[in-house]
């Protein structure tokens, strides 16, 4: 039997990186799965590559009226569901001379305040014996010049998860996040560093690396399943950390 047969998740920033991967490991574990990200384009495609599996919705985490439109089109189409993946994310490299109000404000607006919304939105219509999933990153254990804003915007979201865990138990919804290390998606080339520096940079990261390599977006939709599934019915409030031995190295 597959490990998340019969349930229904709502993923957002599905359309590339891990948000894509989790989808596509959901639908192959025997989820449906409503996906919502930005990219029209690429969110359509992904319906397309999984008809009868993959529900789009295009929107931005940061408009309410697109996370209100999510949450309508999922009742409407699948009714409650199982399984909340507040995935979508940003990161702006940023010296903290730079860190202005606007600077914090656009990644927070992402990072927490969007994921946070669209997990209240939800949380009434998750069955119980569901979970939620924040994503947060292996930064909150370590620094890295230049990540400030997004790696406290990402500690407050961890935060935020340890706290629901204990307010939704008695609801019977899971709360734990997920801290991705260093992984090959889209999202590490768009922090606003030129080709030459984040090559330096990954190359300085690999050699701190178990592997010598940056993870893959499947390495955390693989520990995505597990959360969602009845073997983790007894985790609670854990960031699980999947960062290739960064964060002993």
């Amino acid at each position: 039997m597959k490990r998340l047969d019969g349930k229904i998740a709502v993923v957002t920033g599905a359309s590339s990186g891990i948000g894509r991967a989790v989808v596509e490991r959901f639908v192959s574990e025997g989820a449906k799965v409503v996906a919502f990200a930005r990219n029209a384009e690429s969110l359509q495609a992904l319906e397309a590559a999984h008809p009868g599996e993959v529900i789009a919705v295009c929107g931005d985490v940061t408009r309410q009226e697109d996370l209100e439109r999510l949450l309508k089109t999922t009742l409407d189409r699948v009714g409650t569901i199982d399984i909340l993946v507040p995935n979508a994310g940003i990161a702006r490299v940023a010296s903290f001379a730079d860190s202005t109000p606007e600077v914090f404000a656009t990644q927070f607006a992402v990072n927490f305040f969007g994921a946070a919304e669209t997990a209240r939105l939800f949380v009434p219509h998750i069955r119980k014996g569901g979970s939620v999933q924040f994503i947060t990153t292996f930064l909150t254990q370590v620094g890295f010049p230049g990540l400030a804003i997004y790696s406290a915007s990402k500690a407050a979201l961890k935060s935020l998860a340890q706290t629901l865990a204990a307010e939704l138990a008695p609801q019977g919804i899971r709360v734990n996040s997920i801290a991705p290390g260093p992984i090959a998606t889209p999202l590490w080339g768009s922090v606003g560093l030129p080709p030459e520096a984040l090559g330096s940079v990954a190359e300085k990261i690999n050699a701190r690396l178990m592997q010598g390599a940056f993870g893959q977006p499947e390495d955390i939709a693989e520990t995505s399943v597990f959360l969602a599934s009845d073997a983790a019915k007894n985790i609670y409030g854990q960031d699980i950390v999947v960062d290739g031995g960064y964060t002993i190295g």
